[in-house]
C-alpha cells in the first residue's frame, strides 16, 4: 500500500452519523468549562497539537516470556508496519510518527522515506537493538549474551558502539532527531559482574555513540530496573540515567518508561526532578500492575497518567521539548485498536492536566491546605474530556469513534487475507 489504507468516505460517513450528537456534547462541555474561565476551544487547539510517536514494534503481537498468540494478519516487515501505523494516525490524528527498531526495522532510507511520505508519516526516534544477537547478521558477528556497551570484552562494544552510529545515520537520511538507548546489560548473579567497572565501560561507550551526534540531535538514555538482567542492572533508575545525561553534555537527556521503575515508585516526581536537571528527554509510555508489564496506556492507572502529565503542564515549555511515544506489548488484543486507544489516553490525562486551576492549586498549596490542593487536582482529573479528543480528530480528519470505524473498514480481515498467518511459537514481546 503507498495510499492511505482507510477509505476516506467510510470515514466522512462515520462521522455524518455522530457529528450532532458530539456537537451537542461538546457545547454542554464547554458551557461547564465557560464556568469556570476555561476556553474549551483552547483546550482544543492544544490537544490538537500533540502528538506522540508510534512505535514500529508495536504494530506486531506480543508475547511473554513463556509464549506468543500470534494475530491474524501480523506484518512480515517494516512496509507492511508502516501500513498499520497508518491506520492509526489516519482515524486517531495523534500519531503523525513512527519510532524505528534497528536491525528489526532496517531497509533502504529512500524506499522508508517515500512509503512514509506517501502513507503521511513521519520518522521519530530510533532505536537501537543490542539487548539480543542476530544470526546471519554480518555487522554483528559477537554474541551480546554478557552484555554490549559495558561488556568486558572491547571488540564487542565497539560493534554495539557502530551499531548505533549506524542508527543514527539511517535517522540523518529519515530525517530523525534523535537515538534512544537502552541496553540489557547487567548481572544475574551477585559477583558476575565488576558494577563499578561496567558502569565506566558503558560510559565510554556512550560517549563514542554521544560524539557521532549530528548537530540539533539528541541522545536518550533509558533506565530500566530490571530484566533480562535481574541481580544487577547497569543502568538501572533515572539516578543513573542522570549520571549518564550529566557526563555526556548538553545533546543527552534522559527518557522514562513508564513501566521500569520499582513497584510505588512515585513516577511524577522522577519527572519534576529531571526536568529541574534541564536532562527530561521524553517518554515511553504504557501501564503497569506489577513491573514492566507494558499493558495499554492508562488501562490500570489512568490517574497516574493525569499526575504525569499535571507536572509537564506545570513545567510549561521551557527548554526543549520532551519525546513522546507509546511502548506496549500487545498479547490478547488488536493491536492497531489497543494504540489507537493509548495514544487516545494519553490526549486524554493530557487534557485533563489542561483543565487544573492553577492559581488556586498554589494557593491552597501556600496555604497548606492539603484536602483542597487534592480537590483542586481531582476536580480536572473528573472531568470528561472525551469530546474534545473527538472533536479533535474530527478537525484534523480523523474518526470521532476511532476503534468503531476501524472496525467497520474491515482492515484487519483484509490484511489477514494477505499477509500469511503466523504460526505459534516460544516466547518473546515480537
Amino acid at each position: 500500500m503507498t495510499s492511505l489504507p482507510i477509505d476516506p468516505d467510510l470515514i466522512a460517513a462515520h462521522n455524518a452519523a455522530r457529528t450532532r450528537t458530539l456537537a451537542e456534547d461538546y457545547d454542554a462541555l464547554g458551557h461547564r468549562l465557560a464556568r469556570r474561565g476555561v476556553d474549551i476551544a483552547t483546550v482544543t487547539a492544544q490537544v490538537a497539537a500533540f502528538t506522540v510517536a508510534v512505535p514500529s514494534w508495536g504494530v506486531g503481537t506480543g508475547g511473554t516470556r513463556f509464549a506468543r498468540f500470534p494475530g491474524l494478519g501480523e506484518p512480515r516487515g517494516i512496509a507492511e508496519k508502516l501500513d498499520d501505523c497508518a491506520v492509526i494516525q489516519q482515524l486517531g490524528r495523534a500519531t503523525p510518527t513512527v519510532s524505528l527498531h534497528i536491525p528489526w526495522d532496517a531497509a533502504p532510507p529512500g524506499e522508508l522515506r517515500a512509503q512514509a511520505e506517501a502513507l503521511g508519516l513521519g520518522f521519530d526516534a530510533m532505536n537501537s537493538n543490542t539487548f539480543q544477537d542476530h544470526p546471519g547478521d554480518l555487522d554483528h558477528p559477537l554474541s551480546y549474551k554478557f552484555g554490549s556497551l559495558s561488556h568486558v570484552d572491547p571488540a564487542v562494544r565497539a560493534q554495539a558502539v557502530a551499531h548505533n552510529v549506524a542508527c543514527i545515520r539511517l535517522g540523518e537520511a529519515l530525517g530523525s532527531k534523535a537515538l534512544t538507548v537502552w541496553i540489557g546489560d547487567g548481572a544475574n548473579f551477585p559477583g558476575q559482574s565488576h558494577m563499578g567497572r561496567a558502569f565506566e565501560r558503558y560510559l565510554a561507550s556512550m560517549q563514542e555513540i554521544y560524539a557521532a551526534l549530528p548537530e540539533g540531535w539528541r541522545l536518550f538514555s533509558e533506565h530500566k530496573m530490571y530484566e533480562p538482567a535481574f541481580y544487577a542492572t547497569v543502568v538501572q533508575d533515572w539516578g543513573t540515567s542522570l549520571l549518564t545525561a550529566q557526563a555526556l553534555g548538553p545533546k543527552a537527556a534522559c527518557l522514562v518508561d513508564l513501566g521500569h521503575h520499582a513497584p510505588n515508585v512515585n513516577i511524577e516526581m522522577i519527572v519534576s526532578r529531571l526536568a529541574h536537571a534541564g536532562k527530561l528527554g521524553g517518554f515511553h509510555f504504557n501501564d503497569s500492575k506489577y513491573g514492566d508489564d507494558d499493558l495499554d496506556a492508562g488501562s490500570i492507572d489512568p490517574f497516574r497518567l493525569f499526575l504525569v502529565f499535571n507536572e509537564l503542564v506545570d513545567l510549561g515549555e521551557s527548554g526543549d521539548a520532551p519525546t513522546y511515544m507509546i511502548d506496549q506489548s500487545h498479547n490478547v488484543t488488536d493491536p492497531i485498536e489497543s494504540l489507537i486507544r493509548s495514544a487516545d489516553e494519553i490526549r486524554r490525562a493530557y487534557a485533563q492536566a489542561l483543565l487544573v486551576d492553577r492559581a488556586a492549586l498554589g494557593g491552597y498549596q501556600e496555604d497548606n491546605d492539603a484536602l483542597m490542593a487534592s480537590e483542586t487536582l481531582k476536580a480536572a482529573f473528573r472531568t470528561d474530556v472525551g469530546s474534545i479528543l473527538a472533536r479533535a480528530r474530527m478537525d484534523a480528519g480523523g474518526a470521532i469513534d476511532p476503534i468503531a470505524a476501524y472496525r467497520e473498514s474491515g482492515y484487519r480481515a483484509k490484511v489477514a487475507a494477505e499477509r500469511p498467518a503466523v504460526r505459534g511459537g516460544g516466547g518473546g514481546i515480537v
